[in-house]
């Protein structure tokens, strides 16, 4: 009598990565569809798994390339184009040889994947910081100049002290420690990665505590950026103190 599909399905589920090539051989011979698409399902699985540890493993050649420094840092920014609210940076310490499966630029990772991610690498994460320039500050010394001490901010906020910085695009002025800056480099390497992810996780959770204060902008669902509903509402409802005033100064809104 032949094993039940069932059986087998267990056998898979509860099956390691050593044990799948001998389950494999075993049940070649099978002719049931349904043993079939199971050993073509795992088969696919694995295949997926090895093609995103190949990713990972190019996104770690920057931090090998300098693997003589113990503390290597990711920077990275988020919010230089919103109309409304702060513009947040990340930095972010991981240990040698770090796996977070699926990492990658924020920007191209749903909410919910960014969420699961921000909690990966805030539990492996040698050490994260976070700073921010609120809209005061961005209207005071400009957007560019606002980024860089947000930056500044997050990387005092890490302990222990970064020894070499792996910037996005950006080299930080006022900043002693070595910095490599590299284009695109939140999709390039995984300390980058792990930065966007967590100032885009803490902005966006801001924006949407935000929009509880100060409902009618949708700052919830547009981040603080200029869509066609938020512009409408700036000019019904006028500006609010989270609202750059050398932004929204384009719009022919009162301020």
């Amino acid at each position: 009598m032949s094993e039940r599909i069932s059986r087998i399905k267990q056998k898979f589920e509860q099956a390691g990565s050593r044990e799948l090539p001998g389950l494999y051989e075993k049940y070649a011979g099978d002719s049931r569809s349904g043993v079939k698409a199971l050993i073509l399902k795992y088969r696919r699985r694995e295949e997926k798994l090895l093609a995103e540890q190949l990713r990972l493993k190019e996104m770690r050649k920057f931090e090998l390339k300098y693997e003589q420094y113990a503390y290597i840092c990711g920077i990275d920014e988020v919010g230089r184009g919103p109309l409304a609210g702060p513009v947040v940076a990340g930095a972010v310490i991981l240990p040698r040889n770090c796996e977070i499966l699926y990492i990658n630029d924020s920007k191209k990772l749903s909410a919910k994947k960014r969420e699961e991610l921000y909690k990966e690498i805030m539990e492996k994460a040698v050490a994260t910081g976070i700073g921010m320039a609120g809209p005061a500050r961005i209207d005071e010394i400009n957007i560019l100049q606002a980024t860089y001490e947000a930056m500044r901010d997050a990387i005092a906020n890490l302990d222990p002290r970064p020894e070499l910085l792996l910037n996005d695009a950006v080299t930080i002025p006022e900043v002693t420690i070595p910095q490599v800056p590299i284009i695109k480099g939140d999709a390039k390497s995984i300390s980058i990665a792990a930065a966007s992810i967590i100032a885009k996780v803490t902005r966006d959770r801001l924006m949407k505590e935000y929009d509880k204060i100060l409902p009618g902008y949708g700052l919830a669902e547009n981040k603080g950026y200029g869509t066609a509903a938020h512009i409408e509402a700036l000019k019904r409802l006028g500006p609010t103190p989270i609202h750059r005033a050398c932004f929204i100064k384009n719009f022919d809104i009162a301020i």
